[in-house]
């Protein structure tokens, strides 16, 4: 019988804040790290994005490195975990890749697999892995996490997702066009696109909490990843791939969607993201089921998005809450769904974390919470 996977910390550095608490905080206020950016070094123009500016410049770590410590010491600060039975996982798409921007190509931790063991290393990991795949790293990272746990392959694992803005980041999703010039609208009539945003996020599991004295409220249950293989950058026409990815996280769990409470959606605003995403809840037989998308607190912040957003609705269900979309006003998407839009208190057990993105990849997760 596989183990039981639970997370007993976690910690986010964001534009709303440097702990879990005080970014949950902001969020329940309402208040959105997306604000009109001014840094020639990233774009010409000035563009709405939710950036840190709070980071210490010609620091001998870079960006990147400074929010992922400052998240990793904040998570780790209760307990010590045993170097050898803990696994140190990487969710990230870019990494130091602004290192480019500042035409340091030779930065000796601009490769992924560098940077991590520069990471893990710190905190005295002596494995680690990296996992890039679009915008499901952060879910997906969660995911082998607790696969490495259930089958006691470890007993604990340090997943940090992060990334950051650079010229290269903005770059790439102008030339899509998928840039929105004001605050995005989630599942909105008149969305017309993302903003970008930049975070660290640490979520800590174990499946030995009790050797680290701590009593878990929240497991992770079943998960679910699939791929469209439609096109690289646009998402299935259909959403019968994210609901396939869905359907194995319910069947994993042992459970129907009626046992879901709530959806943490991916949510980015674009057209095609957000009519996708609707028509794969509706195939999944999750339509009536309140959802919201955290792109409008955070904007979309790649690599960390996963992580991040895992970690604030883990405290929305611990504290029996529903965040709103915020941003989203009028129903913009070809199939019937609940898009939470007021604040609204509830009794909530199990959620369902979905994520989707370049190449066709979709990803689902459900976490439950467990009165012991």
């Amino acid at each position: 019988m596989a183990r039981a996977v639970w997370t007993v910390a976690d910690s986010i550095v964001s534009p709303l804040g440097v702990t879990s608490e005080e970014n949950y905080n902001n969020i329940r206020q309402g208040i959105s790290g997306v604000k009109q950016v001014n840094n020639a070094s990233w774009n010409d123009k000035p563009f709405m994005a939710s950036a840190i500016d709070t980071l210490t410049p010609g620091n001998e770590r870079t960006r990147f490195e400074q929010i992922s410590i400052q998240a990793l010491e904040n998570a780790l600060k209760t307990f010590t975990l045993p170097a050898d039975k803990t696994i140190f996982i990487l969710s990230t798409t870019k990494g130091n890749i602004d290192q480019l921007d500042h035409e340091h190509p030779d930065h000796p931790r601009i490769h992924l697999h560098a940077v991590a063991e520069y990471l893990g290393g710190a905190f005295g990991f002596k494995r680690n892995i990296v996992v890039s795949n679009a915008c499901i790293s952060g879910v997906l990272a969660l995911i082998i996490a607790k696969r490495f746990l259930e089958n006691g392959q470890y007993d604990h694992a340090v997943i940090l997702g992060a990334d950051v803005l650079s010229r290269f980041v903005v770059s790439g999703f102008q030339s899509l066009q998928a840039i929105s010039p004001n605050h995005c609208k989630p599942f909105d009539a008149n969305r017309t696109g993302i903003n970008l945003g930049e975070a660290a996020g640490v979520m800590v599991l174990s499946a030995d909490p009790k050797s680290l004295g701590i009593n878990p409220e929240v497991r992770l249950l079943g998960s679910g990843v699939s791929n469209d293989a439609n096109h690289i950058s646009g998402p299935s026409r259909t959403g019968e791939e994210l609901a396939l990815a869905i359907r194995y996280a319910l069947e994993t769990s042992a459970l129907s969607p009626a046992d879901i409470d709530f959806v943490s959606a991916h949510g980015t605003a674009t057209i095609y993201n957000d009519e996708m995403e609707a028509k794969a809840f509706n195939y999944a037989g999750m339509s009536t089921i309140p959802l919201n998308s955290l792109k409008g607190y955070y904007g979309h912040t790649l690599g960390a998005a996963g992580v991040i957003e895992t970690i604030i609705t883990i405290q929305s269900l611990l504290k029996n809450e529903l965040i709103p979309t915020r941003g989203f006003d009028t129903f913009g998407v070809p199939k019937e769904i609940n898009v939470c839009s007021a604040f609204q208190s509830k009794p909530l057990k199990r959620i369902l974390k979905t994520a989707s993105g370049f190449g066709g990849c979709n990803a689902a997760l459900v976490v439950e919470k467990v009165n012991q």
